[in-house]
């Protein structure tokens, strides 16, 4: 095991500075906008552009890495999260902030791509499990760290954007000087998203609400936080709650739906987001634990629904169809993190930070009730040749990743 580790101990060091400088820039970003005065909607257009650049990304980065290999693609990518970050703070204007939220969305997702390509070429069947928990926590880890450094600066300055700049570009040194063999060329992944409709309804219809469940909460979490009137510190201990609560509830959430129909476990799980929600709301002014424990439930299954969603699909695929399945639910997620923020946003200008809260819980509800439609229409569940439920880390991976993830597990 220690060798294991040590064979990944560079590829992790380049994922905790990355997922630091991330959890800065997704909290400081939103908390910087409302100091300019922007309305929610408008912070939540700028939101799409990330999620926009994020979906890009996944189709697009796999070309550039068969071209010129993962390491030349991995710096060129954390050069431009450097240059997307720094720009916001040059040009403080929301429309321009939209395409520099889209080149940091589509250097990211390209980030998560190649380091887990990388990962997978490291794993063997016997510490997957493992390594895999190693590099979930080392992204929870930098996300709450790097939520945590917002309080220490002053938001409407140039200060907390030189710093994200400073980490990301740290973050391509331990994969850059690192002597370990680059993983082989990430293999051409196809969708097909009418195929996957007929293999799993639920995944399909799913996988747009989990993109728009986690999407508006990682673009407008931060402005729920400061709209509730919590500072800055209340706001990254309760994203990091929610985070916490998705990190906690995957292997649990995933040996539960391993051993009885999957659709039982999603609307359990719609139906807990929905009283999460609602614990929310309820607890929003003033009582500040219980808030960070309902921010907990909320992420118990805010974040597992989308793995939920790939293993129930695969469940009825063919292995050969693995990586199109996969690559087909990460498109559609992708264009639910895209409208997910737009709807978000407009709820929360209608009804103030509540709004966001209502339309969480909306889409729980929405998930959990197509959940049982289908059980009436469809009484089995393909149990016989169910694949074994895989945690994701947070955020997402690539298409391409997971399916081949897919393939390895069989």
């Amino acid at each position: 095991m220690l060798r294991s580790l040590l064979s990944i101990a560079s590829l992790m060091a380049s994922t905790l500075l990355m997922m630091i400088g991330f959890g800065l820039m997704n909290y400081m970003l939103p908390v910087r906008s409302l100091s300019e005065g922007w309305s929610t909607i408008v912070i939540s257009v700028i939101a799409t552009g990330y999620t926009i650049g994020f979906t890009l990304s996944c189709i697009v980065t796999p070309f550039f890495v068969r071209r010129v290999g993962h390491v030349r693609v991995f710096g060129a990518l954390i050069t431009l999260l450097t240059v997307g970050i720094l720009l916001c703070a040059l040009l403080v204007d929301w429309r321009a902030w939209f395409f520099f939220r889209m080149i940091s969305g589509f250097a990211i997702a390209g980030a998560y791509l190649i380091i887990e390509s990388w990962l997978n070429e490291r794993v063997t069947n016997e510490n997957r499990g493992s390594l895999f928990s190693v590099y979930m926590i080392t992204c929870l880890v930098g996300s709450i760290g790097g939520q945590y450094l917002v309080p220490l600066g002053d938001i409407k300055s140039s200060t907390l954007f030189i710093l994200c700049g400073v980490i990301f570009s740290l973050a391509l040194l331990p994969t850059a000087l690192s002597t370990a063999e680059s993983p082989a060329p990430i293999a051409k992944a196809t969708f097909n998203l009418s195929r996957l409709y007929k293999r799993s309804p639920i995944a399909f219809w799913g996988s747009l609400l989990s993109g728009a469940l986690s999407g508006t909460w990682g673009s407008l979490g931060g402005v729920y936080t400061q709209k509730a009137g919590l500072s800055t510190a209340e706001g990254a201990t309760l994203l990091a709650a929610a985070l916490a609560g998705g990190a906690f509830s995957q292997m649990p959430i995933g040996r539960l739906s391993d051993r009885v129909d999957r659709r039982y476990v999603m609307i359990g799980s719609g139906i807990t987001g929905v009283l999460a929600c609602l614990l929310m709301s309820l607890f929003g002014h003033g009582q500040i634990y219980a808030l960070y424990g309902a921010a907990f439930l909320v992420g118990t299954v805010l974040y597992p629904v989308y793995a939920l969603n790939v293993a129930h699909a695969n469940d009825r695929a063919e292995p050969a169809e693995y990586v199109m399945i996969s690559s087909g639910i990460m498109i559609l997620y992708g264009i639910g993190t895209v409208s997910g923020p737009l709807m978000g946003g407009a709820m929360m200008e209608y009804a103030g930070p509540d709004g966001l809260i209502w339309f969480l819980a909306t889409a729980f509800a929405l998930y959990a009730a197509y959940a049982f439609w289908r059980m009436k229409r469809r009484v089995t569940d393909g149990r016989d040749s169910a694949t074994d439920f895989h945690s994701m880390p947070i955020p997402m991976q690539g298409a391409e990743v997971m399916g081949a993830e897919e393939i390895r597990r069989g």
